[in-house]
């Protein structure tokens, strides 16, 4: 597929990189030459200075004769412009990311107009993935399909886990549940298990299956799958909005510190009903102050990798709350694994990821004709 990315930040890069690894023809717009350079020199890529919301910017990128435009700039104005006006030129099918929180109710009601394929909200999204994980805070990360009929669940099996030991043959029939695939150190690939497999402890396995048949297995094997009922949110920024938003609605008590003042003051007219502290939650006397100890759920979500480690690693050592880490910068996601951080997310990277999952869509409905390959 023939694709213009708009915009060579982190999610641009990002996409570029993960785009043309699957053998689309990418060509990327920025206005700041420097950022353009550094994508093409690093990758397999055309590249165009301008601005991405005109006409001949767009033309030189060869927009009528291309499948799809993505404008991830730093302005949610821009980007639902140059989709606005690369769809009039030509373009099939259009993505703009809109991170605006005033914006997320009124987009679905205007895409159509605005000629929109699919708009993304990389804070929203990161947070709706978040939202999933509490819901089981036993596991690692959740992934929904079929609008929620069914779940992919990754979780590490604990020590002392029924389960240890046991080949996938021996755990009975009872357990209407698919175990498609395991992650155990000192192995660099996934492992996709047969009937021989022997799971042993601390091993990552990934659980497919209906989510009332998930919930009766993970407590037939003694793993806790209640909801969190509470949360201490570190940080207060949007992803911090959306977390806390989606979880008042399911009556999870929220509690936010957040080091600026004026900030605090504008969560507590967003959301009356979370409890907001004005404070530096990289203070261990704040934490405990606030009670870590007897929350279910801490989520380090300020815009400094670093603290938001440093948090997650203290937290882990006195609370068994579930650990969420927010982590930007690509160097540190390589050493995630290693350390004790629980669920860790990268906004860029699950926007990255819900445009990928939409390109690979599009190009099997049209290289295929399945609707099943297309689903997948």
């Amino acid at each position: 597929m023939k694709i213009i990315i708009i915009g060579c930040g982190k999610v641009g890069t990002t996409l570029a990189e993960q785009l043309s690894q699957e053998d689309h023809k990418i060509t990327v717009i920025d206005n700041k030459d420097h950022k353009v350079d550094n994508v093409i020199d690093k990758l397999d890529v055309l590249g165009v200075y301008g601005n991405g919301a005109t006409l001949p910017v767009l033309k030189e990128a060869d927009v009528e004769h291309t499948d799809l435009v993505i404008a991830v700039t730093a302005t949610d104005e821009l980007n639902m412009l140059a989709c606005l006006i690369a769809k009039k030129a030509g373009a099939k099918n259009t993505i703009a990311r809109v991170r605006n929180p005033e914006y997320a109710d009124v987009i679905s009601a205007i895409k159509e107009d605005m000629g929109l394929s699919l708009s993304i909200n990389p804070e929203l999204a990161c947070a709706m993935e978040i939202a999933r994980v509490l819901k089981f805070p036993s596991m690692i990360k959740v992934d929904t399909f079929a609008k929620g009929r069914v779940e992919l669940l990754q979780f590490v099996v604990p020590e002392n886990s029924s389960i240890v030991g046991l080949k996938l043959k021996d755990l009975g029939r009872e357990h209407k549940v698919l175990i498609c695939a395991a992650e155990r150190d000192g192995i660099a690939e996934a492992i996709i298990p047969d009937g021989e497999f022997t799971i042993q402890a601390n091993d990552k396995l990934s659980v497919v299956g209906d989510p009332n048949q998930e919930i009766r297995f993970f407590k037939q094997i003694g793993i806790k799958s209640d909801r969190a009922k509470s949360i201490m949110i570190v940080g207060g920024g949007k992803i911090a909005y959306y977390l806390a938003k989606i979880m008042i609605k399911v009556k999870v008590d929220v509690k936010i510190i957040e080091r600026n003042r004026q900030r605090c003051e504008e969560l507590a007219d967003l959301l009356p009903e979370a409890v907001i502290i004005h404070g530096d939650g990289t203070n261990q006397n704040i934490l405990l102050e606030e009670g870590i100890e007897y929350v279910d759920a801490f989520a380090a979500l300020t815009d400094l990798d670093e603290e938001n480690i440093v948090m997650s690693l203290y937290v882990s050592k006195l609370s068994k709350a579930k650990l969420i880490t927010k982590v930007k910068r690509n160097p540190f996601m390589n050493i995630t694994n290693t350390l004790n951080l629980g669920s860790v997310y990268s906004p860029r990277k699950v926007a990255a990821d819900r445009i990928s999952r939409y390109v690979r869509s599009m190009q099997n409905s049209v290289n295929s004709g399945s609707n099943v390959k297309a689903l997948t």
